[in-house]
């Protein structure tokens, strides 16, 4: 006859409530467990964990015949457990367990147990944690209150794994954040509704200089500084009045954090707002991006200086040096030997044609700054309304087509050699910030607010009377003298003896092989032509006259008489006297009709076609942009038709 087990109900409870209360984890299971063998007057009761990868039972609590059992481990295969867990229900095997799980007798363990009760303990989602059981060396019948102690038992016993499992989850994900935060390149500061700090990673450490606990309690100005402290607080304001969901926000452009006692940098930042525990707490992202600001200003100031050397190499310069050994080019020469290593500010006066952009260059390549950029600007070639952005550079968006962000000449130029050719061209309204540059070495770009320092040396070059332009007032005083710190006087063609032949040979040995024709020799009467006419053009004349006798000599001697004009008349005049015409000595108003009628004539041969191939700026030995500036300064325009 079976005995009737002892079961007191409320005791039960009290035990539930009180052994269990205080209790959490692996002590709260070995109370719950203990009992729950009391309670329900059995030998053995335990809590295990399930793995379902590999199917087997964990204990976590398992007590058997008055004792703990430690580290027990067993599969779930051909036994009681396997049934409730795989149905996922309570199972009640009142007698003769081993004859219905032949397998529970092969373990020492079980060898005596002859009745089972057990139940899975499952989360949220229905997915088995674990296994709750009693078993007994005694029949189990289904009793009045067995089957619903054993119940509230379970379920306070899937309570614990669910918030276990929950809390695992919790520190896991807390681990995982902590790791990120602390492993991430970028500075990241939490702060409070005050702005006081209330974490900073190591990140933020290092960009601040600064340890997250001296700081921490601090308002943020400890780490920004009181400027960008303000620009933040705006942000906290906007982010903190949203009322469309959005928690986040760019702090548009580049954030400039001043540090007490530390260096200024650029940052990027981003500014994020929750709430814990009702208070609202502000994250700001912060990355130090002075390093790539500055390389992407390099790479800028690098391309656009890629882009005028291959303008200035795709432009014909003549000749690589300065020929000629007359006493007036000595005289000039010697000035640039003089001024090339200094700063100094040079002016170059002369003709046009004299080379001055030749000895702008030769002045750079002396100088200190010759490993520096040589940027050259032409003032005349350039229209009034883009000037100042084609010196100072612009901002997106400055003005109607500034489509992207521009660096200007000046900027280009940092670090070496700026020349500013037809100065004189230079409108009245942009003078003034041309000088501010000279004397301060700074700009703000069109459209910017920020103001940009460089080390440029600038050399200028004009055939215009400044002088004169002063007195006008189209050209301001104070400009012409902090331009002409060290002027420097180029000679013109005609005061410089035989440097013409010089020269000219020099220029029949280039322009023959760039032509592919065979070079030459130019005769003693050729030589006395070109003696004998005054060069009103100068050199860039000159060459125009070399590659028009190259094309039209043939296979025969170079002759000049049928392209200068005047130089048959003066060739006769002299056979019949023996006597050479002198040089008609010319004033800046004559040499200007002579340059005037010899453009003219170019535009009229090629119908007023200005660039390209045989055009009148090719003829005349000069590029379409300087071309072009000239027809502007001498007033050449193209007669209306009709």
């Amino acid at each position: 006859m079976t005995t009737k087990r002892h079961i007191d109900e409320d005791a039960a409870f009290r035990a539930i409530v009180g052994a269990t209360a205080s209790a959490t984890g692996t002590d709260f299971y070995r109370a719950l467990v203990t009992n729950l063998s009391k309670t329900l007057d059995t030998h053995g009761a335990w809590v295990t964990e399930y793995n379902p990868a590999t199917e087997r039972l964990r204990a976590i609590a398992f007590w058997m015949g008055g004792q703990w059992v430690e580290d027990y481990d067993y599969p779930i295969e051909g036994t009681a457990c396997e049934t409730a867990i795989r149905e996922k229900r309570l199972l009640h095997v009142p007698d003769s367990v081993g004859v219905l799980y032949p397998k529970e007798k092969l373990d020492p363990m079980f060898s005596m147990v002859k009745s089972y009760l057990g139940v899975p303990m499952l989360d949220d989602r229905g997915a088995v944690l674990g296994h709750v059981a009693v078993v007994d060396d005694r029949p189990m019948p289904d009793e009045e209150h067995l089957i619903p102690l054993f119940k509230i038992f379970a379920v306070r016993a899937a309570a614990e794994m669910r918030r276990l499992r929950l809390e695992s989850a919790v520190r896991e994900r807390e681990v995982k954040l902590t790791r990120l935060i602390d492993s991430a390149m970028d500075a990241i500061v939490e702060m409070d509704r005050e702005l006081r700090i209330t974490m900073m990673n190591p990140a933020a450490e290092k960009v601040f200089g600064s340890s997250a606990a001296r700081v921490r309690g601090q308002r943020i100005e400890h780490l920004v500084g009181v400027e960008s402290s303000r620009e933040l607080a705006r942000f906290v304001d906007e982010l903190a009045d949203r009322r469309d969901g959005e928690r986040q926000l760019w702090i548009p452009g580049i954030f400039t954090p001043r540090p007490p006692g530390g260096e200024p940098f650029l940052a990027e930042a981003t500014l994020s707002s929750y709430e814990a525990q009702g208070k609202p707490f502000f994250t700001m992202i912060l990355r130090n991006v002075t390093d790539r600001v500055t390389a992407e200003l390099r790479i800028e100031n690098l391309a656009a200086q890629t882009e005028y050397l291959r303008a200035e190499i795709e432009e014909d310069h003549g000749f690589d040096e300065i020929a000629g050994k007359s006493p007036a080019l000595r005289a000039a020469l010697q000035a640039v030997a003089q001024v090339a290593d200094t700063d100094a500010t040079v002016l170059i006066q002369g003709e046009t044609g004299t080379g001055k952009e030749l000895f702008a260059r030769a002045i750079h390549k002396r100088s200190r700054r010759h490993a520096g950029p040589l940027i050259k600007v032409n003032c005349a070639a350039i229209p009034a309304t883009l000037m100042e952005s084609e010196f100072f550079g612009h901002e997106k968006g400055a003005f109607t087509g500034a489509t992207q962000r521009r660096e200007g000449r000046f900027a280009v130029a940092d670090g070496g050699t700026i020349f500013l050719d037809e100065i004189g061209e230079l409108p009245l309204e942009l003078q003034g910030k041309l000088l501010r540059v000279l004397q301060e070495g700074e700009f703000e770009p069109v459209g910017g607010s920020k103001t940009r320092k460089v080390n440029v040396r600038v050399v200028a070059a004009t055939n215009r009377d400044l002088d004169q332009a002063v007195k006008n007032g189209t050209f301001r005083e104070d400009l012409y003298y902090r331009l002409s710190v060290f002027p420097l006087r180029l000679p013109p063609l005609r005061e410089r003896d035989d440097d013409v032949i010089v020269i000219a040979e020099t220029l029949v040995r280039t322009l023959a092989r760039r032509m592919g024709r065979r070079e030459k020799d130019i005769s003693p009467p050729a030589a006395q032509v070109l003696r004998s006419y005054p060069w009103p053009g100068n050199v860039r004349e000159l060459r125009n006259v070399i590659e028009r006798a190259l094309i039209t000599s043939g296979d025969g001697p170079l002759r000049f008489d049928h392209i200068l004009p005047g130089a048959g008349e003066r060739r006769e005049e002299q056979a019949v006297t023996g006597v050479s015409t002198p040089v008609e000595i010319m004033d800046d108003q004559r040499l200007r009709q002579v340059e005037r009628a010899n453009m003219m004539a170019a535009l009229e041969k090629t119908g007023w076609r200005v660039g390209g191939k045989d055009g009148a700026a090719q003829l005349v030995g000069i590029s379409p942009s300087t071309f072009k500036s000239r027809m502007k300064t001498l007033g050449i325009r193209r007669p209306a038709r009709g």
